[in-house]
């Protein structure tokens, strides 16, 4: 039966088909779209659409650059296995073969090229809506505005999540994301026990999150004090996003939160004496530590 020597080495090619299925499920294992742990919105930035087409352009990249090697080599495997099963060589059919697998190469060098140019372009797009999106928010955040937010200023050996200055003192707020365990029964247990130097989950207990927030503070208001030659009243917050918080035995240093009307908490919590001649100094300086971090990693990018 002449058919078997064409249907036999369709056998070559079960496991470049079977890492093509695995490439196609993980091709969507890239989406940076993520949900408020609050009401499970979804969480939109300035140039939002942009992201999202970014994403799909890195995920045809990656489908086109992990496809490509297999689907050029699927012509070759099963013209190996023709040489096998055939009674003669014909060296027309394996020549046809090797043009197939050039013509694949080529095509997939194409889209390869195009997936790039069309991330280049998107990257750019979307550093211009960042850019007149920044703008646009000094309509509501001057910097003259008694309220200023900074975000990942690097400390000595870390990086401090958020750092939030107010009339009447800076906060150093760190974010911290745990999921919620299960009872016996499937019910969702979110609640968790702050304790003087420990966070006391159901079924955990933890001390490294407060230590840490606890050595932030201690850095910010000896590096503030420091650059702005005067005390600067500085108070640490942990964020603990979607958890319900029992606070009856917290200490006073930390304010351990859920997050939820965070903002509207700190502006109700007075720190003490604050000057407006040292808040000011502080706004500039964090704001040089942040202009000169964001130029270390232009000139150091990470590998």
């Amino acid at each position: 039966m002449a058919w078997l020597e064409y249907l036999l080495p369709l056998i070559f090619l079960f496991p470049l088909g079977a890492t093509a299925v695995i490439v196609l499920a993980l091709r969507n294992l890239h989406d940076a779209r993520v949900r408020s742990p609050f009401d499970a919105h979804l969480l939109r930035e300035p140039g939002q659409a942009l992201r999202d087409r970014l994403d799909r352009a890195f995920a045809s990249l990656f489908l086109d650059g992990a496809l490509g090697p297999i689907v050029t080599m699927a012509p070759l495997v099963y013209g190996m296995g023709r040489m096998l099963f055939a009674n003669e060589q014909n060296w027309v059919e394996w020549a046809l073969y090797g043009l197939l697998s050039t013509a694949l190469v080529l095509v997939f060098c194409f889209l390869l090229i195009r997936d790039f140019q069309r991330i280049r372009r998107l990257k750019l797009g979307l550093a211009c809506e960042l850019a007149v999106g920044q703008e646009l928010e000094r309509l509501i955040r001057p910097d003259a505005h008694p309220y200023y937010v900074f975000h990942d200023i690097p400390a000595d050996t870390y990086t401090i999540d958020h750092v939030a200055v107010t009339p009447h003192g800076v906060f150093v707020i760190e974010s911290r994301a745990r999921t919620h365990p299960f009872d016996a029964s499937g019910q969702e247990q979110n609640q968790v026990a702050v304790e003087r130097e420990r966070l006391r989950f159901p079924g955990w207990s933890e001390r490294r999150s407060l230590r840490k927030t606890r050595q932030a503070v201690q850095w910010l208001r000896h590096w503030l004090a420091r650059e702005c030659q005067g005390q600067v009243p500085v108070r640490g917050v942990l964020a603990l996003p979607g958890w319900e918080i029992d606070t009856s035995a917290a200490p006073d240093d930390v304010l351990v939160v859920s997050g939820e009307r965070l903002a509207d908490r700190l502006a109700e919590t007075p720190l003490g004496h604050f000057e407006e001649q040292i808040h000011d100094r502080v706004i500039r300086a964090l704001m040089k530590r942040s202009t000169l971090a964001e130029l270390q990693n232009l000139e150091c990018p990470s590998v």
